[in-house]
Parts: C-alpha cells; sequence; structure tokens
C-alpha cells in the first residue's frame, strides 16, 4: 500500500491532503530513516546447508503439488518476504511495482519526466502544487495553482493513476491542458531529465553578524553537489556561522551524509562506525580541512538515520550545537538488492555508531537545546514564528 506524504502548505492548500508527484509520480519516504548502502553483489554465495534444502524441498512440493499453475516467481518473492518479516525488524522488507519506482525516484534525486508536484483540492481537482525550477514543465509556462483537466486528451480524478499514466507513456511529448484564470490553456512539454531540489539555502542577520542557512530535505544521490554549491555561495557572502536544518528529514545514502560531513571535518575525523555482529568499523572524513565557523543543526523527532549521523558528527567532532527535539533514533543500515525488474528488497545489516562509539538506536540524538515547535508558527509558518530556528539563531549569534 502506497503511503502518502502530508505537506504544510503556507498558501491556500495548507488544509488539503497533499500528494506530492514527480515525474508526476509519487515520491514517498517508504521507511522513516531510511539509511542506504550500495546494492549487493549478485555473486554472493548461497550456502548449502539443512535450512536453504528445507526451503527448496518445499518450494518444489508446491509447485508440483499445488492444484493450479502456480507463479513461480511470485512465490519465491513471497518466500524472501516472509523471510524478512520473520526478522521482526522494520527496515527490511519487499518493494514491488510502484512502490519500488518511487522509492528508487526519491533516493536517485533524479528522473526523466516533466517537473512537476500535484494535489487534490477539496473539490477533487488535481492542482499543480509547484513546478520544479528548471524543469520542462516550468519551461513551457506551468505554474502553482493551474487545475489540470486534460493530459493527452484523457481526464483524470486520481493522483495516482495520472503518476501512472505519464510515468509508463513512451512518448517522450505529454499535452497538459489546465485551467487558468477560467480560461482554458494548452502546453505541450517534452519530458527531459529533472533534478529533484532538495536543498534550499539563504541568510540571516544578528547582533551584526551574518548567519548562513542551509535544509537538507533528504540524502539523495544529487544532494552532495546541491549542498556544496549552495556551501560555497553562502561563504563567498562571508559568513559568521551556519544552521544545518535536517526536521523531517528521513534519511537517505550513507555516502551522501559523508560528502557533507566531510566539508566540515578534515581526515582526522571519524564521521561514524559500523558494528557488523561485534566488528567494530571506524569511517573517517574524506575533508582536507575543518572549518572555523559555528555551525547550528536543527533536529526534530522525524529527524533520522543519515539526519542523525550528520547531527552527531558535527556534534561530537566539531563541536556543533543540536537545537529541536530529540531525534528518531534509527541507528541501523540497510542494502538493497535486485529481484527483479519491477521487485526489490533491503535488509538491515548493521548498526552505525557515532564518532565516539556511542549506539542513538532507538534512543536519538539528543539536543543542547531542547524547543518544541510552537503553536504560533503552526497557525502562521514562517522564519519569525520558527521558535526553534530563532533559538538556533540566537544561540551561534552570541559573541
Amino acid at each position: 500500500m502506497t503511503e502518502i506524504k502530508e505537506v504544510e502548505n503556507k498558501n491556500s492548500f495548507s488544509t488539503l491532503e497533499v500528494v506530492i508527484i514527480t515525474i508526476i509520480t509519487v515520491i514517498v519516504s517508504f521507511s522513516l530513516g531510511c539509511f542506504i548502502t550500495d546494492h549487493l553483489s549478485n555473486k554472493t554465495k548461497v550456502k548449502s546447508n539443512k535450512y536453504t534444502k528445507k526451503i527448496i524441498k518445499y518450494y518444489d512440493y508446491i509447485i508440483d503439488n499445488y492444484y493450479e499453475d502456480v507463479d513461480k516467481d511470485k512465490l519465491a518473492t513471497g518466500a524472501i518476504n516472509g523471510m524478512l518479516e520473520s526478522l521482526g525488524d522494520d527496515y527490511s522488507y519487499v518493494l514491488k511495482g510502484e512502490d519500488a519506482d518511487n522509492f528508487d525516484i526519491e533516493l536517485e534525486g533524479a528522473y526523466h519526466g516533466v517537473g512537476i508536484e500535484i494535489v487534490n483540492d477539496k473539490d477533487g481537482n488535481i492542482v499543480i502544487y509547484n513546478t520544479f525550477k528548471n524543469s520542462p514543465a516550468a519551461k513551457a509556462g506551468l505554474k502553482a495553482g493551474d487545475i489540470i483537466k486534460k493530459v493527452n486528451g484523457k481526464t483524470y480524478k486520481s493522483t495516482s493513476e495520472l503518476a501512472k499514466y505519464i510515468r509508463k507513456e513512451s512518448s517522450n511529448q505529454i499535452t497538459i491542458t489546465v485551467l487558468r484564470d477560467k480560461k482554458e490553456k494548452e502546453f505541450t512539454i517534452n519530458k527531459s531529465n529533472v533534478t529533484i531540489d532538495s536543498v534550499v539555502s539563504k541568510t540571516f542577520e544578528k547582533n551584526n553578524k551574518k548567519i548562513g542557512y542551509i535544509y537538507i530535505s533528504i540524502f539523495s544521490n544529487s544532494t552532495a553537489e546541491q549542498f556544496e554549491k549552495e556551501l560555497k555561495k553562502l561563504e563567498s557572502k562571508k559568513i559568521d556561522s551556519l544552521i544545518i536544518d535536517v526536521r523531517d528529514n528521513s534519511g537517505g545514502h550513507l555516502t551522501t551524509a559523508t560528502k557533507i560531513i566531510s566539508m566540515f571535518l578534515d581526515s582526522k575525523h571519524i564521521i561514524y562506525q559500523t558494528d557488523t555482529k561485534g566488528k567494530i568499523e571506524k569511517f573517517y572524513s574524506n575533508g582536507k580541512e575543518t572549518k572555523k565557523y559555528k555551525i547550528a543543526v536543527l533536529q526534530n523527532k522525524n529527524s533520522a538515520s543519515a539526519s542523525e549521523m550528520l547531527s552527531a558528527a558535527l556534534k561530537e567532532e566539531y563541536g556543533a550545537i543540536v537545537v529541536g527535539e530529540n531525534s528518531y533514533g534509527k541507528g541501523t543500515v540497510q542494502e538493497m538488492s535486485n529481484l527483479s525488474k519491477e521487485t526489490e528488497f533491503k535488509i538491515t545489516t548493521k548498526r552505525w555508531l557515532t564518532p565516539k562509539g556511542n549506539s542513538i538506536n532507538k534512543k536519538g540524538v539528543a539536543t543542547d537545546f531542547d524547543v518544541k515547535l510552537s503553536d504560533e508558527y503552526k497557525k502562521d509558518p514562517s522564519d519569525k514564528n520558527d521558535n526553534q530556528l530563532q533559538k538556533a539563531i540566537e544561540e551561534i549569534s552570541k559573541k
């Protein structure tokens, strides 16, 4: 069953259930605290023992004796799913079809599509919530607030159905008819590669100090490059300190988190450790220098896995302060493997530890300044009403 993200919007859609679409397809965070390493090798050796022989024996028995023809691929996938479920681990499971596609899109951080986000409004219309910067949709002239009436001449009410159609459409050319200012307009769009923006930056000033701010929504394959670009932009403005915001960031690629942390620490610093059945391995920064300015990390109870690694590493090795709420507590690492073109599974293979060897699993990263988000922000989300952000600004602007 597809999970749906709900997005708190600052405009007229703030009370609607929002279905985020890329490629026009749903971007989904399938498990809070996703932390993914490289795919498993196809050369993994199969150990022959009484357990594997038992599996083969009953697989063959079912194939030979079931009263109807058996879908062998489905049976094998079901067996693997059953094994993963028996582990009792929330992060080890099978991903099928659209779920697997959406998971890959989110972690890849790029896809071949048109570059819009859509929502269902209270009347059931499909409305464009956002167009990605420099995307085919933005270049064609589609705007937030446009109501999608037809796609290639066909009407849709379900965002999921529309997502599936656009993703599977073999033609690169998509014609979208929208209602804007009570008039219908038609746009012909050529699908192309779209990068999903996962990093946003800006600056604040307080006590005659210039404070940089970077928000990271997910640690996808394209996030480190985006982060480095925004960091250089801020440093060129001579910032005195930096706030890194990973609130509601559920994780992503281990390699991406490592690259970002390495931008602040030289190679003498440990970024994290892993514990694989009692075997401890330390991983060091790839950086050439340790930055000098103050850093604050903003986190909340939904900040998980790679976000927690960043918070812990910068707190223990850099001396950064952590502001907000205790994080989620996802201290394990998963690996991905393909079962078929449309099916994948992920399995937990190890625990990760902080640079000082502490496990945050089911405990989270503790804050230096515990601040719950105010009711004023929930009613009117703005930087001024963001008391967690304001506390971070206050602390790192002190002399």
